[in-house]
């Protein structure tokens, strides 16, 4: 039997509380992909290069290296600039999607995200390119 087309796609989740790192791994691994899970930006960095993950999700408030500093790292990386980040918050404000926009998230979702929210973001960001 063939594997899932979502079983080979890597998907990095960022975050400080284990409660939503949990709740992520779950959604995201009942949809068939395979799930990263990283605790601050620091551990995240070394992951990415070791497992090259087709989208990332971050959440902006942690410790040592936030969010927005995080994707930008990701983005000024030349092998990794292409990667989708996603911002992850419970800040809803113009500031604070203008700020992740700066730091190159390509989408910002708020918490609490849904199921369907972070599985959309994931199919959005890994469908094949249409041929033109």
């Amino acid at each position: 039997m063939a594997d899932s087309p979502t079983s080979a796609i890597k998907v990095l989740v960022i975050d400080d509380s284990n409660t939503i790192r949990r709740s992520a791994e779950m959604f995201l691994r009942q949809a068939g992909y395979e799930v990263l899970l990283a605790q601050d930006g620091f551990e995240a960095l070394a992951m990415i290069s070791d497992h090259r993950p087709r989208v990332i999700f971050v959440d902006i408030m942690m410790p040592r290296l936030d969010g927005y500093q995080t994707c930008a790292l990701i983005k000024q990386n030349p092998v990794f600039k292409s990667t989708p980040v996603i911002m992850l918050s419970s800040k809803d404000g113009a500031f604070d999607r203008a700020r992740g926009r700066l730091a190159g998230s390509d989408l910002y979702l708020t918490k609490p995200f849904t199921k369907e929210n972070l599985i959309r973001a994931v199919v959005d960001y890994t469908r094949p390119l249409a041929s033109v």
